[in-house]
């Protein structure tokens, strides 16, 4: 079993055993917790109701939270020409077409928290599948990380657009913020993760689609919410 820190022991205790928490309950909650030296991470995890090893229960995409994650994104770009120029205008951190997919493969390049692709450069990026997608880094048109216009997917992630992607457990997790962000910017955030979820139930899903939802900081015990009963 797990050697828990007392800091987390005594957060887990102030927990009430079997209760469902409302949003900004347990916002308040988490951000009441005792705090490491560092600005935690906020990550909420979802318990889903669908069978992942079925294609169309696979349940993946992005969405721009309304106040970003607090965290500097590191993006790559496979793109030549103009494209490429304007992937970098845009700010992206590395840019490049065959070159790129060569040093990912060869180098296992992974220094990016994203990579986008223009769609006429799958020919190489098709290619490290084996690399990229256990990274969770695999450019996907359903992820909007495969497109012409690279450029505003730069300045999306850049802004704060996240990527997720249901695990082979039926669990999706995301980050939603700091822990020193207001309570209102968290709840904004993870309201509109939550509702955006919503919207991707596979037609072929059965029972309760939102099984379990929790919230958690990076050293905190889950929050689990209201949410999850409806």
């Amino acid at each position: 079993m797990k050697k828990r820190s007392k800091r987390y022991r005594r957060a887990f205790e102030q927990l009430e055993r079997g209760k469902l928490y409302e949003l900004n309950e347990a916002v308040a909650l988490l951000k009441g917790f005792d705090a490491p030296k560092f600005d935690e991470t906020v990550e909420i995890a979802m318990k889903l109701g669908v069978d992942p090893r079925k294609g169309d229960q696979v349940v993946r995409g992005s969405v721009s939270l309304p106040n970003g994650i607090g965290k500097e994104v590191t993006v790559a770009v496979f793109a030549e020409g103009e494209k490429a120029d304007a992937a970098r205008e845009a700010g992206a951190d590395h840019v490049g077409g065959e070159d790129l997919a060569n040093r990912v493969a060869k180098e296992n390049f992974l220094d990016f928290d994203v990579a986008i692709a223009a769609p006429d450069m799958m020919k190489y990026v098709g290619k490290l599948g084996r690399v990229l997608g256990p990274q969770g880094k695999m450019p996907s048109p359903k992820a909007g990380t495969v497109t012409e216009d690279v450029a505003t997917a730069v300045r999306e992630f850049k802004a704060g657009k996240i990527e997720f992607r249901v695990d082979a457990g039926a669990n999706v997790h995301a980050p939603m913020g700091r822990k020193s962000f207001t309570a209102e910017d968290l709840e904004e955030n993870i309201h509109a993760f939550i509702e955006h979820i919503k919207t991707l139930r596979p037609p072929s899903a059965k029972g309760v689609f939102m099984q379990r939802v929790t919230i958690a900081a990076s050293m905190s015990p889950g929050v689990p919410l209201a949410i999850a009963a409806k």
